[in-house]
């Protein structure tokens, strides 16, 4: 029985932190396209079962977020991946963005670990993005099968 119980730990759900993105092959949660390109994904942990939720860009994990029901959750956890090396995650409300990049879905941000000549903070960011609205490119799931 003592056996046993490691191998059934490795089979519990994490429920903190960032996981690793299998590029290529898994799928944004709001658009379905592929993810492709580290320097732009982002990750949402949130809800009752602190669930996690991959994107391909942070503009549309902006968006995804705020349409959740838990989305001011002080416990839900938000990372982006940096830039500048494409391996690292940041907390995204901590990391700071570079504008009028070509991003996946084209929101234009990506995300550093500190302060650069040209970045702004998160807040900024995140109203920048909502106020583009969601992404020519990106449609949510929901509005493609309705189709």
């Amino acid at each position: 029985m003592i056996a046993v119980t490691p191998v059934l730990a490795a089979c519990k759900p994490q429920t903190e932190g960032p996981e690793d993105i299998r590029w290529g092959r898994e799928t944004c949660e709001i658009c379905g396209m592929i993810i492709s390109d580290p320097r732009f994904a982002a990750e949402v942990r949130g809800g009752e079962e602190k669930k996690l939720y991959k994107f391909d860009d942070i503009g549309d994990a902006v968006h995804w977020l705020a349409l959740q029901s838990w989305n001011q959750d002080p416990e839900v956890e938000f990372w982006v991946m940096d830039s500048n090396n494409g391996t690292e995650w940041l907390d995204a409300r901590q990391a700071f963005y570079h504008p009028d990049v070509i991003s996946p879905m084209d929101y234009g941000y990506a995300a550093v670990a500190s302060a650069e000549p040209g970045t702004v903070p998160f807040a900024v960011m995140k109203t920048g993005v909502m106020m583009k609205g969601l992404s020519s490119r990106c449609l949510p799931v929901e509005e493609i099968a309705a189709k």
